[in-house]
């Protein structure tokens, strides 16, 4: 018989990787509501209408669409079947999709839930996506992301709120980080001057794809793309950039002086990096040229933060969007949100073992008890210990000892209460330190003393 398996890109976790994800959750979730965010959340399929075009044709494709219900192929002429392609096909017989990402479905969540929200609204939302792309280390077909959005609103205190946030987690967690930090009018100033600013899309494409393909790479998709060699070479240096943001700044300064659009991404840049000076902001925080981040509802900051000691993608990216809510008929809505990318911040932790020792979902104390009366003994000073939020497990089986000790080995359980007859008699257990081996009576009523010392 065939074992069962699951889908490529997708994993089970035991209890103890859920554990350690949680903690990673609990971690996040704990930073977001110290900024006044509320937790929303929106369903895993959405209408297709509402998840296409929104991506770019990249995007598009990666799309997990869901069959129609019933019998589809019946609603199909035999003309419609001699000219379907695969992308035809899927507006015929699909009208939901899997979400992407939570940005597309939280910004038609605001505009269909306007009148029971208050702007600027602050929202986070922690759920799976879905992405149908190629399995590889970091990169999976099914992954959480950790969202944090703020919309109504254009100051860009904002985005130094989320530079912050970005820095207690990551300190939390205990991960070394660097952010790296663009604007979107930074990269169409640079496609102004350069004569093709109706090729941005093309140009941002290749440039954020840098680092996986280097920069010849990205000069042979951009010429293949239509760009000239000359406006390639010219592009070089730009994207070659040297000395400290300051310095990048005054060199961009220079090169965009006659682009509107890039002096205000400029601008915004500069005010985004002294409002994080003056909220004392210690991370590492480098103007990156090159981030392009290929969502094309990016218009203004644009984030993503990498771990310095594991080679990995981004682990959190993000950046402002000055209309996505227009492309739901309500105009004028600017936004700014960063998503962690709790996969592989998991990976991360696993790489760097980060975990801490104890785990707030361990069991904390197992009885172990000799038969059916000290059984029922067990059961009235483990609901007492719960009530003080003690995790305790009493072994449900009437078995050996040695079986019950071996079980709680297993499962890291750090102390074992054992009840005997004798224990029963003087209102005592035998309690064991799984840890040093020690082993002493002790009054029931001063367990959850002892355990949490």
């Amino acid at each position: 018989m065939t074992r069962p398996s699951i889908p490529k890109g997708t994993r089970d976790f035991t209890p103890e990787e859920m554990s350690r994800r949680n903690y990673i959750f609990d971690t996040i979730r704990s930073v977001f509501r110290l900024y006044g965010f509320q937790q929303i959340e929106t369903p895993a399929m959405e209408n297709l209408s509402t998840l296409l075009g929104k991506y770019g044709e990249e995007g598009d494709k990666l799309l997990f669409k869901i069959l129609n219900s019933g019998d589809w192929l019946s609603s199909l002429s035999s003309d419609d079947m001699s000219y379907l392609t695969s992308n035809s096909a899927s507006t015929l017989i699909s009208e939901k999709g899997l979400r992407y990402d939570l940005t597309v479905p939280f910004a038609r969540f605001v505009v269909q839930n306007r009148d029971k929200i208050q702007f600027p609204f602050r929202r986070y939302q922690i759920q799976p996506v879905w992405r149908a792309d190629r399995p590889q280390k970091g990169r999976y077909r099914e992954f959480y992301q950790c969202d944090v959005d703020v919309v109504g609103t254009d100051s860009l205190l904002c985005e130094t709120e989320l530079i912050q946030i970005v820095e207690e987690v990551y300190r939390r967690l205990g991960i070394r980080v660097c952010l790296h930090l663009n604007n979107r009018k930074i990269l169409a100033g640079i496609a102004e001057i350069l004569g093709e600013a109706e090729r941005l899309t093309d140009i941002t494409v290749a440039i954020d794809k840098l680092d996986k393909i280097g920069s010849e790479g990205v000069n042979q998709e951009l010429l293949a793309k239509g760009l000239s060699e000359d406006t390639v070479n010219r592009l070089q240096p730009i994207l070659n950039l040297q000395g400290d943001n300051g310095e990048k700044l005054g060199q961009l300064a220079y090169i965009l002086k006659d682009s509107e659009t890039g002096m205000k991404g400029i601008e915004e840049t500069k005010e985004v990096l002294r409002l994080c000076k003056s909220a004392g902001v210690k991370l590492d925080i480098m103007l990156d040229i090159s981030l392009a981040r290929g969502l094309n509802y990016y218009t203004g900051a644009i984030f993503e933060v990498k771990a310095l000691d594991v080679e990995m993608g981004s682990i959190t990216g993000g950046g402002r969007y000055d209309n996505l809510t227009g492309i739901f008929g309500m105009p004028g809505v600017s936004g700014v949100g960063i998503s962690f990318g709790a996969d592989r911040i998991y990976d991360v932790l696993n790489q760097l073992n980060l975990y801490p020792e104890h785990s707030s979902e361990q069991t904390q104390l197992l009885f172990a008890h000799f038969g059916e009366a000290e059984r029922e003994y067990c059961l009235t000073i483990a609901n007492a210990l719960r009530s003080k939020g003690i995790n305790t497990e009493v072994y449900p089986d009437i078995c050996k000892i040695k079986k019950q000790m071996n079980y709680a080995d297993q499962k890291h359980i750090p102390f074992v209460a054992i009840v005997g007859s004798d224990e029963i008699s003087s209102g005592t257990v035998m309690l064991k330190n799984m840890l040093t081996g020690e082993q002493q009576a002790v009054q029931s009523d001063s367990i959850a003393e002892i355990i949490t010392l």
